[in-house]
């Protein structure tokens, strides 16, 4: 099992969602979180005045899957959430040792 976490643009949450549902994700947890990269944040003017915002708000979605899934997940959101432009974000896969269902006790891939 893995589990798939990407940090998107806040816009792009629905088509992330709408992807992930065309590949198979039965289920999704969706954050909102604020960070920077590479842009470092950016400037904006408020009546006059120039403030540097220094964390950029995004959406974080994290998504547990079948190792066979992998592939297909990462595709479904880099083509839902990209658009060429800095910031589009990152996807992380990480090992995901043990799932369980709490309503059932249901145990690996039978709880996702």
């Amino acid at each position: 099992m893995k589990l798939i976490t990407a940090i998107i643009k806040p816009a792009k949450l629905e088509e992330v969602r709408e992807a992930l549902l065309k590949c198979g994700v039965q289920g999704l947890t969706a954050s909102e979180v604020s960070g920077f990269g590479r842009q470092k944040g950016h400037t904006e003017i408020y009546r006059g005045a120039e403030y540097a915002i220094s964390f950029v708000p995004k959406t974080k979605v994290e998504v547990a899957i079948a190792d066979a899934q992998v592939g297909a997940v990462i595709d479904a959101i880099r083509g839902a959430a990209g658009t060429g432009n800095i910031g589009d974000g990152k996807i992380f896969v990480t090992e995901l040792g043990q799932a369980v269902r709490i309503r059932t006790g249901e145990t690996g891939d039978d709880a996702l």
